[in-house]
């Protein structure tokens, strides 16, 4: 009678413990219940549009809505002053959820479905970031939620990453060894479509190129002058033939982001900056050094005197198909993105602005195949990826068909197309997040693949070198 007693008892208690554990729909209704809230986020930091390492006020909003929230929130991290890390709970496993907020300069858009620049504004969330941040922090909170119903052990971690658009922020995080005592690192990006694709991305590095010449008058005394300018044009002239010459994979480009002013006056500063791209590193700083040579050469053949300032660097993302897989399987769980009728109206307007979209209205309720292929962007997501073994998607945050880094991304970053696509993305998220906090043999899977493909004597080389971060670098 006693045996049975206790028996019952634990059915009891098996039955009580189970009642309490939210199920994944209690989960994801717990984040359509936050939807407006996300979608505050969202639009405000859409609002603000604050460029790389000057995020103030968006970094802020995150860190309020986090401390609000319960977590522990450390400010100014790895020296930069809007990088944060903010934790919710106590020992492993240690889970880590990145979110970005940094806009892009050179491009505005209001949110409308034809071309509409803002009076006055040159900033916009041209990547979606503004929702990068905000469906983070959404899966933050749904995690914490879940962690304390369950009483499960462990720790959310969401890592606030500024600048990733050409300044690098999480290198400087990584190199401060704030990733050591993480198990797995998630993340996720604004798209036109809806992917857990176990993407690699190109590893890159920048720098300005500065030519120092002498002005002179350019028809009373040219004699007298040695341009600056003409420098940065045989730099360019070099790099551009040298485009012939580099692996078929590989990226370079560049912007003149000063040349002088007045064509009277021979320029005695000008500048470039350059972006490189390969997939490996080792391919990186292949290029680099003939793109160095060329500038020293170019210097020598006008006169004139050059110097590099490396701005930003990042590895490639080391992808983990153990991760990707598991990830894809959530997404599939969740779902793609369905409008309303005003949302239809607005996609097929900003689809009439496409020249030729690689993808059709209505494939934003799909879920693309999985696959393992090459991105030819670049991340400063790749760096974390070295660190621990790190998994991502993407959502369906905009208009298929849309590109990147354009005005019809600005435009749907700042509705609600991106929120939806938002939500999508932390609900994926929060799901793979369970998954691995109750999986241990899913984590040690995981660990296993990432150590094999970093190999055994691997050592993190940071492609920017042990420069301070740039804050700077969009003044």
């Amino acid at each position: 009678m006693r045996l049975i007693t206790t028996s019952l008892a634990a059915l009891a208690l098996t039955a009580c413990v189970h009642a309490q554990t939210p199920s994944d729909k209690a989960v994801l209704d717990s984040i359509d219940a936050r939807y407006d809230e996300t979608a505050a986020m969202a639009r405000q930091i859409w609002d603000w549009a604050e460029v790389g390492y000057q995020e103030e006020k968006s970094s802020g909003l995150l860190q309020s809505k986090l401390g609000d929230a319960g977590f522990t929130v450390e400010a100014g991290v790895a020296g930069i002053p809007t990088a944060f890390v903010a934790s919710y709970g106590s020992g492993g496993p240690v889970i880590a959820v990145l979110a970005e907020f940094d806009a892009l300069p050179g491009i505005n858009q209001d949110a409308s479905p034809d071309r509409s620049p803002i009076d006055g504004k040159h900033v916009g969330h041209a990547c979606g970031h503004n929702l990068f941040g905000a469906g983070s922090v959404g899966a933050a909170l749904a995690i914490r939620d879940w962690l304390e119903q369950t009483g499960t052990p462990g720790t959310i971690r969401l890592y606030g990453t500024p600048a990733e658009e050409g300044g690098s922020g999480k290198v400087y995080m990584v190199r401060e060894g704030l990733f050591d005592d993480v198990d797995i690192a998630l993340h996720w990006h604004a798209d036109d479509q809806n992917s857990a694709a176990a993407q690699t991305s190109l590893a890159n590095r920048s720098a300005k190129f500065r030519f120092h010449g002498v002005s002179a008058h350019a028809a009373g005394a040219p004699e007298r002058g040695r341009s600056a300018l003409d420098g940065v044009e045989s730099f360019n002239y070099m790099v551009n033939m040298m485009h012939e010459h580099v692996p078929q994979d590989a990226r370079i480009h560049y912007v003149i982001t000063s040349g002088g002013v007045a064509p009277n006056v021979v320029p005695d500063f000008a500048e470039v900056f350059y972006y490189a791209r390969h997939p490996r590193a080792d391919g990186v700083e292949d290029i680099w050094a003939r793109m160095e040579d060329a500038a020293r050469g170019a210097a020598m053949g006008t006169g004139t005197r050059v110097e590099w300032e490396v701005i930003h660097g990042n590895n490639p993302l080391l992808v983990n198909e153990t991760l990707a897989k598991m990830m894809d399987s959530k997404l599939r769980q969740v779902g793609g993105v369905t409008y309303n009728a005003k949302e239809e109206a607005f996609a097929e307007e900003i689809y009439k602005s496409f020249a030729k979209p690689d993808l059709p209205l209505g494939s934003e309720k799909e879920v693309q195949p999985f696959e393992v292929s090459l991105g030819y962007g670049s991340t400063d997501v790749g760096d974390v990826s070295f660190a621990v073994p790190t998994v991502g998607l993407r959502a369906a945050t905009w208009v298929p068909g849309t590109a990147a880094h354009s005005w019809q991304a600005v435009a749907a970053s700042g509705m609600s197309i991106g929120y939806k696509g938002a939500q999508v993305a932390a609900k994926t998220l929060t799901l793979a997040a369970i998954e691995l906090y109750e999986n241990p043999k899913l984590r040690q899977a995981a660990r296993t693949e990432f150590e094999a493909a970093r190999g055994e004597d691997y050592e993190y080389t940071s492609l920017l070198g042990d420069r301070d971060p740039p804050l700077d670098y969009r003044k």
